[in-house]
């Protein structure tokens, strides 16, 4: 199939290439600039890789028309809950006007193409009851949040109304190689590499709360399947199903790298914002086929390792 992946060179965009490569797909890559080259590599050479940011519409609009995909799987989007608050017009471009002109493509067009939608745990917002579903209320409490939403209701409202074959997941906290080590865009990738420099980490809270952390790895394993086998105007969750507290998450980094954890209190914004604690029911998707494999160890130490090998690389891009 010829499957063009919107943000192809990010952290989950630049797993998922490389796992569908091995499977003989065509692949097609949007980026909006080069800065995480180094994150396909190994891959740049048997794929096709079109400069074109989202929000530009036109651009876009004749790279769809150009290749023809048989799926689009649109990962990129502005990522940062903190910046959509800085600059919320620009999280409406990044995250809600591109899923609806994608769609608004494939109906004016008449495509053949199915739509995958990448989204995330903040939709839902401080769940009132855990473990969450796939029909838990949303009541999100960061501008990021709303826009991805509105986003998955704009899929929703395309299958419904047109036929379009539209499936979107949800992901948890993700972490593992390639991921930015910024704290305001993946919190649990940058604890482990400022473990891995050395240096004390600070957690909130003193560390008595707890979240659903996936290996990046069975993200992918997750994608691929709710692709081939995902129901037609359906949403899935992509979660390990456990709960990890942060006070085991801090004696796990203490355990492998020897850094020091120091507990701090959590600043007002993110008291303001912050969904607490978080674990998913995953049984939709595990009735794909699909299950978790990689531990919490053995995705840090897979991670560390990385790090390792990786010296020269900027993380913050």
């Amino acid at each position: 199939m010829k499957i063009m992946i919107t943000g192809g060179m990010g952290f989950i965009g630049s797993h998922l290439s490389e796992q569908l490569l091995i499977e003989k797909h065509n692949l097609v890559i949007l980026t909006k600039s080069f800065v995480k080259k180094h994150n396909i590599t190994n891959i740049s050479k048997k794929i096709k890789i079109e400069k074109i940011d989202v929000t530009n519409f036109k651009k876009l609009s004749q790279s769809i028309q150009k290749n023809k995909p048989d799926v689009i799987i649109h990962l990129a989007g502005q990522t940062s809950h903190s910046q959509s608050f800085e600059k919320p017009l620009n999280d409406v471009d990044s995250n809600t006007k591109s899923t609806l002109f994608i769609l608004e493509e494939i109906r004016k067009k008449k495509l053949k193409c199915r739509f995958i939608l990448g989204s995330t745990f903040v939709v839902i917002g401080r769940p009132e009851k855990l473990p969450v579903d796939e029909r838990t209320t949303c009541l999100p409490t960061m501008i990021y949040g709303v826009n991805r939403l509105a986003s998955e209701y704009y899929c929703k409202i395309y299958h419904e109304v047109y036929g379009i074959d539209t499936v979107v997941f949800r992901i948890t906290n993700s972490f593992g190689p390639k991921e930015q080590v910024v704290s305001n865009k993946n919190a649990v990738n940058f604890l482990i590499h400022q473990a891995f420099l050395g240096k004390t980490i600070t957690i909130f809270k003193k560390g008595k709360f707890f979240r659903d952390l996936i290996y990046i790895s069975d993200v992918v394993s997750g994608i691929k399947i709710i692709m081939k086998k995902g129901k037609s105007g359906e949403l899935y969750w992509i979660s390990s199903g456990r709960k990890t507290w942060f006070h085991n998450l801090g004696k796990s980094l203490e355990k492998l790298t020897g850094t020091k954890v120091k507990f701090v209190k959590e600043p007002n914004y993110t008291k303001k914002v912050d969904v607490g604690n978080f674990v998913v029911n995953n049984s939709k998707l595990r009735l794909l086929g699909w299950k978790p494999k990689i531990s919490l160890d053995q995705g840090i130490k897979e991670t560390l390792e990385y790090f390792k090998s990786k010296k020269s690389i900027n993380y913050f891009l």
